[in-house]
């Protein structure tokens, strides 16, 4: 590919782009906030302005994020919130190609939403990459060689999980489990053991703060609520060891599912993910202890990345400048 200057990851938790010359140029929240009127809808913010909003507007704002892919995707608003990132980093030209980074295994179907909203939003030419090759090659592994690669990517509304070599996906997964339901779990999980209805925001913040696979974790930290019988407010101190018990269950179906995975691989790949180690990265890689909980119960030996959050943009963006690399992953495609 030629003249390609962006790279965009539209997340279920952040939208970044990436502009050739000039490095990551925006990363938001992918949220839009939108009010009823007598014509349908009128969005009022977007990324970083609508996020100040969650839990803070009237009965009728709803704030959400648009999925630009998916059998449910939201092509307007998807659209509406493409461009309005776009705008941020100064694209102007419908000739400027782009990679947009997607989960892997997505149907034909959801690669034309995509395409379909990435058109909608003016740009031209793009290719659409697998997120697992772009955080790999981010984490500065080779990914065009006949040696091996695994990764986990713990995403905020999913986690895949990919083998890879000679840049492209020789096995893959993906589970339904991200950063999103594992808030939605603490939301329950404090209405029934302590009576305390919170929102998503509240939990985030307590998964971000307190959340833990240790154990015997000490930390704590109140939080107000309001009470499930009196609708009153209510504080309660909140220790990570009880929180795990919201979070635990989801780290080990990823784990069954990394198991599951290279138990159908011949010995051959299986030593070259040993030797190389399975790279975690994403958002919920961030959870405090996950290092430890792994080496307990995953057979393999695992990498966190440094920089769970960007690698994967980073490693996008590494591909504008690769030229030879990013047409090898194309053919693979």
């Amino acid at each position: 590919m030629r003249k390609v200057k962006y790279a965009i990851e539209m997340g279920g938790g952040y939208t970044c782009i990436y502009v050739k010359g000039e490095g990551l140029a925006l990363k938001e929240p992918s949220l839009i906030a939108a009010e009823p009127t007598a014509d349908g809808f009128k969005v009022i913010a977007m990324g970083n302005d609508a996020k100040k909003l969650v839990g803070k507007t009237k009965e009728n704002v709803e704030i959400f994020t648009p999925c630009a892919y998916g059998e449910n995707s939201n092509y307007e608003y998807s659209v509406i919130l493409l461009k309005h990132f776009l705008s941020k980093v100064g694209f102007k030209s419908f000739e400027d190609r782009a990679i947009f980074v997607v989960p892997c295994g997505l149907t034909a179907h959801e690669k034309e939403n995509i395409l379909n909203v990435c058109e909608g939003a003016n740009l031209g030419h793009v290719v659409l990459v697998p997120s697992v090759l772009c955080s790999c090659v981010g984490e500065g592994r080779n990914i065009d060689s006949s040696k091996v690669n695994m990764i986990v990517d713990i995403g905020g509304t999913a986690t895949d999980i990919a083998v890879i070599n000679m840049s492209s996906i020789i096995k893959g997964a993906t589970v339904g489990i991200g950063g999103k339901r594992i808030d939605a779990s603490i939301v329950n999980f404090l209405a029934y053991s302590e009576g305390l209805v919170i929102g998503l925001p509240t939990a985030e913040i307590l998964k971000n703060e307190v959340g833990s696979l240790y154990e015997n974790d000490t930390l704590n930290m109140e939080v107000t609520g309001v009470d499930v019988e009196t609708k009153t407010p209510k504080t309660v101190c909140l220790f990570s060891s009880e929180l795990r018990k919201a979070i635990e269950p989801f780290y080990s179906e990823i784990v069954r599912a990394i198991d599951t995975t290279i138990n159908t691989l011949p010995p051959e790949i299986v030593a070259d993910i040993i030797n190389n180690k399975i790279l975690i990265v994403g958002g919920g890689a961030k959870m405090q202890g996950l290092d430890d909980y792994l080496n307990k119960h995953l057979k393999y030996p695992c990498q966190i990345s440094e920089d769970v959050d960007n690698v994967t943009i980073l490693g996008a963006g590494k591909l504008l400048s690769d030229s030879q690399l990013l047409d090898n992953i194309i053919k693979n495609l």
